[in-house]
């Protein structure tokens, strides 16, 4: 693990010093083994497992032989709610069932550490000077992005004190906005590019990183 630098701007985009990444959270190896277990956790956690089907013995009626056994020329039946019939049962329909599973905590852990390693080496992170919006304005927060350059999906990590700037930034189309204590792997890998609050940062860093919900 080494530390890792990167530029510290303000908000016209001008480079104003660096700013020193924890190698503990942005400088390790990624393991793509433990992002692919994380991933599949938290996507698996999201599916609701509300599918639900009657087998024969659940759908309402067919509690008498519909016809004589023999004699009539047709097929042998038990049951009007037969899967062979209309308005039956279904064979081997789904059934409502918990999709979640767990992870170990330390490769929960490792995959938080290689998202934000991976990103960190990718270039797509992006630290802000602190800065106050009294009072909140959009139209501030995208000329920020617009200064730095900044294009496509991009997550906001600001520090509970910045509600303005949260307010501010939250109302640009594909721009999400968390706190450090809300970030998690896979939202660390579906955006673009992530944009630290100085603030936010510290905080992150100086936690030693969330993974709770990693």
């Amino acid at each position: 693990m080494t530390d890792v630098k990167t530029a510290l701007k303000d908000n016209k985009g001008k480079k104003v010093g660096d700013v020193e990444l924890s190698g503990d959270l942005f400088g390790v190896v990624p393991n793509t083994n433990a992002l692919h277990l994380v991933v599949r956790m938290q996507r698996a956690e999201g599916r609701a497992g509300t599918a639900s089907t009657k087998t024969r013995g659940e759908v309402r009626g067919g509690g008498c032989k519909p016809w004589r056994q023999k004699g009539t020329g047709r097929a042998r039946a038990g049951s009007i709610r037969s899967p062979l019939w209309k308005g039956g049962g279904t064979t081997f329909g789904p059934s409502p069932r918990d999709y979640s599973f767990r992870v170990p905590r330390k490769v929960r852990r490792l995959a938080f550490q290689s998202a934000l390693s991976a990103a960190a080496s990718e270039e797509r992170i992006i630290v802000l000077e602190d800065f106050t919006l009294e009072p909140p304005s959009t139209r501030a927060c995208v000329e920020i992005l617009d200064d730095l350059k900044l294009k496509g999906h991009i997550m906001v990590v600001v520090s509970e004190d910045d509600l303005n700037v949260e307010k501010s930034f939250r109302n640009i189309p594909n721009v999400e906005t968390y706190l450090p204590s809300e970030l998690n792997t896979y939202d660390i890998l579906r955006f673009d590019r992530l944009l630290f609050l100085k603030g936010a940062l510290d905080v992150l860093q100086g936690d030693g990183g969330n993974e709770v919900s990693a």
